[in-house]
């Protein structure tokens, strides 16, 4: 499941074992740039593998999310100007579930996550420059988190991806994780 994936900003603390990866992040982590807060980071971890075309890619993970900013998700990169990542953020000691796009400057969407239940699974799928995210929430359905547009070249890297800006050792578990070809369900039971 882990195999032949690369590192970007490898962790010091990490293990893949079968069918889990875990990490603990580094100091200071974060990829961001510019908005709001004026500064630019491209330090996080990501591991990933290239992809060529559309494609769907999916993870469960859970994490010890205690610290502002603690987060972990999934990913799709170009550069460090260009990508799209997904996951849980802990903002104002809240469970969120966030997307940040960034084309030259981040977006943030956040939206609070009462339902949390110590896991999440989320997917991603490429459909050329559409983005869909979509969450499973606790009714067991698949729920739209964001359907966003990303500039992107016919290959690109997907991978899970964690950050901690505000501290050092966020555990975080992944499991369940694979990149395979792209779902083909309407965003809506009308089809449109």
């Amino acid at each position: 499941m882990f195999e032949n994936l690369t590192w970007l900003n490898e962790p010091a603390k990490w293990n893949a074992n079968g069918e889990k990866l875990s990490v603990r992040t580094a100091d200071c982590t974060d990829f961001w740039q510019t908005t709001f807060y004026g500064f630019e980071h491209d330090n996080g971890h990501f591991l990933y593998r290239e992809v060529a075309g559309d494609f769907t890619m999916q993870v469960t993970f859970n994490g010890s999310y205690e610290a502002l900013y603690d987060q972990a998700g999934i990913m799709v990169r170009v550069d460090e100007k260009n990508w799209l990542k997904t996951g849980i953020e802990f903002t104002d000691a809240e469970i969120n579930l966030s997307v940040v796009l960034t084309r030259d400057y981040s977006d943030w969407s956040v939206v609070h996550y009462p339902d949390y239940r110590g896991s999440l699974t989320i997917r991603l799928t490429r459909y050329g420059s559409a983005i869909r995210v979509e969450y499973f929430d606790e009714n067991h359905a698949w729920r739209l988190l964001r359907l966003g547009y990303l500039s992107l070249p016919e290959v690109c890297k997907a991978g899970i991806m964690c950050c901690s800006p505000t501290r050092a050792g966020f555990a975080v578990e992944f499991t369940d994780f694979s990149i395979g070809a792209p779902i083909v369900l309407p965003l809506h039971e009308s089809g449109l």
